[in-house]
């Protein structure tokens, strides 16, 4: 497993679908703030791996009831892992990154539920593969100015660790989300 056996070095992020009544997905714009090297980026929730968590499924769990208010062991469905990556730059601290993709299956909504996270969006999953969704952020790294792919959501880019795990989910058969018994009219699963 790539993820090792240090905690202090795994983390895990949720990407939570539902069909709204076309396939969603959440993101949250993180807060300013000089200790979070994600400081002010599109993310999905998430975070580090606490002592007293028993996996990393349960971080994303934690990380996402803690930031957004949505309870996944009360409202979602985990449909799969993806493969497990590891941030490209040196300035990002050395984490392995698990992404877990859970299913909303009960009328619940994302809210900013913590001083970490600035905004939360709903974003189509069908817009990230219309055309031109794709463009390039510059930013400013260790080794000067670089240009990165991302998408732009409300005119914030979505690019780095989240542009890579929206890229797997994309090309995995979890992004299809085909609508279940049971959807309401919202597309939520009651």
């Amino acid at each position: 497993m790539l993820a090792g056996d240090d905690p202090a070095r795994q983390a895990a992020v949720a990407l939570v679908v539902r069909r709204d009544p076309e396939p969603t997905f959440l993101l949250v714009r993180r807060a300013h703030s000089p200790r979070d090297p994600w400081s002010g980026q599109m993310a999905l929730p998430g975070g580090r791996r606490d002592p007293e968590d028993i996996d990393l499924r349960e971080t994303a769990v934690r990380e996402t009831r803690e930031e957004v208010g949505i309870d996944l062991d009360r409202s979602g469905t985990l449909l799969g892992r993806l493969p497990d990556l590891k941030p490209t730059s040196r300035a990002i601290p050395r984490l392995v990154i698990a992404p877990f993709v859970f299913r909303l299956s009960r009328d619940a909504d994302a809210r900013v539920a913590s001083a970490e996270i600035a905004a939360v969006y709903w974003v189509p999953v069908a817009d990230l593969s219309v055309p031109g969704a794709r463009s390039a952020v510059a930013v400013e790294t260790p080794a000067g100015k670089r240009e990165f792919p991302c998408y732009r959501v409300e005119g914030h880019p979505v690019w780095g660790l989240t542009y890579r795990i929206l890229q797997r989910f994309l090309r995995s058969r979890l992004a299809e989300l085909p609508p279940v018994a049971g959807d309401n009219d919202q597309g939520v699963v009651e």
